[in-house]
């Protein structure tokens, strides 16, 4: 993903593993307020933990966005695609 984010040409530009407040987004765009997150199978079974994380981030400003890893790993055109369009609209 971070390979992908980098060479997508897009004008704004990514962090890894940014910290935001206590928290360390998989990857944010501070400058258009959005954070990507990719979620294992592991968080199928945590969704009231990653609603508190997103409204922390919310909190503090930023728009999340959540992909499974195995849409990343299988559709990634597609996934670029959806930031694309988060990104124009915020």
């Amino acid at each position: 993903m971070w390979r992908a984010l980098r060479e997508s040409r897009l004008p704004w530009r990514f962090r890894r593993q940014h910290p935001i407040g206590s928290s360390i987004a998989d990857f944010a765009c501070p400058a258009r307020r959005l954070v990507i997150e990719l979620d294992g199978g592991q968080h199928a079974t945590q969704v009231a933990a990653d609603d508190r994380r997103t409204a922390a981030l919310a909190a503090r400003g930023y728009r999340v966005i959540r992909f499974w890893n195995h849409d990343v790993l299988g559709n990634l055109d597609g996934v670029l695609a959806a930031i694309k369009e988060a990104l124009e609209e915020g």
